[in-house]
């Protein structure tokens, strides 16, 4: 995965305004933020679903990227005092400690916007595989995903939600993004059977809720050193989570459980799923 993980890289580098380009702060604040550090789960999960349709690595690259951009502006706006007020992200100041929270604010946007910019290159696909690729990333980002899970934790703190609700709450917020990140590699291909599809969609609902869950027991069992956030602010905070509703133990068990459902929603892949396998059993035992 190390070629793949500089050529992501390399992508990210290049699309990003650069530094010395007006307005400075801003594109400052938005390389700051990006190209800080990161496993890049997510653009790694768009180029492995990417094998199972012969996808163009270009194509690739510009997908993988929209994905990361949105992923990090959502990192950035968490970030903020207004919503999980936090001070470190990736084992550096996060962006409005660095910058200041209005240059912080802009620079999440900014970054959203550029991520919708890419996917709409003329260049990148047929325009109604195109048009599905937008849509797919912008349903992800919204209400019906990733801020409306957010706005569902935000309102959840210190209350106590059944796990229905939390993977919801989780669904939204995490997971779809994660979906969005494999379906995207996907449709840089030549188009999948209905039936095939499905269990791509199976395999990245259940991967996204993987991510969550493994996220909670390391917020419990990882240094803030090793994690490079704050680890354990969401006991602090009161925040629902999968290790304060079925326990530590009970969180892994899950976990384990999620990763044996993606992984069986892979079989009828065959060997071309191999770097999904991969990142599932990389998301469920990752230790940093």
């Amino acid at each position: 995965m190390g070629d793949t993980q500089a050529r992501i890289e390399a992508a990210l580098a290049q699309h990003l305004p650069a530094a010395s380009s007006i307005p400075h702060r801003l594109h400052q604040a938005m390389r700051y933020s990006v190209l800080g550090g990161g496993k890049r789960i997510r653009p790694l999960l768009t180029f492995a679903a990417g094998e199972l349709t012969d996808a163009v690595p270009e194509r690739l690259a510009v997908a993988a990227c929209a994905v990361e951009l949105i992923h990090t502006y959502s990192l950035v706006h968490d970030d903020l005092p207004c919503m999980d007020d936090d001070v470190l992200r990736r084992g550096r100041p996060t962006c409005h400690v660095e910058f200041d929270e209005a240059t912080a604010l802009l620079a999440g946007d900014a970054l959203q916007t550029l991520a919708f910019e890419l996917l709409a290159r003329p260049d990148l696909a047929e325009p109604a595989q195109q048009l599905e690729m937008l849509a797919l990333l912008t349903h992800a980002s919204g209400s019906r995903g990733m801020c409306g899970g957010q706005a569902i934790d935000l309102a959840a703190v210190g209350q106590a939600l059944s796990q229905a609700e939390l993977e919801l709450m989780h669904a939204l917020k995490t997971g779809t993004l994660i979906r969005a990140a494999v379906l995207l590699g996907a449709l840089c291909g030549a188009p999948l059977p209905d039936e095939a599809r499905e269990q791509l969609d199976r395999f990245a609902k259940r991967a996204g809720l993987l991510f969550q869950v493994v996220d909670d027991i390391l917020d419990c069992t990882a240094s803030t050193a090793t994690l490079g956030k704050t680890a354990g602010k969401d006991e602090a905070a009161d925040k629902p989570t999968y290790v304060s509703l079925l326990g530590l133990e009970g969180a892994r068990t899950y976990a384990e459980e999620l990763r044996s459902d993606a992984l069986s929603a892979l079989a009828s892949f065959g060997p071309g799923a191999r770097r999904l396998t991969q990142l599932a059993d990389y998301i469920c035992h990752r230790h940093f």
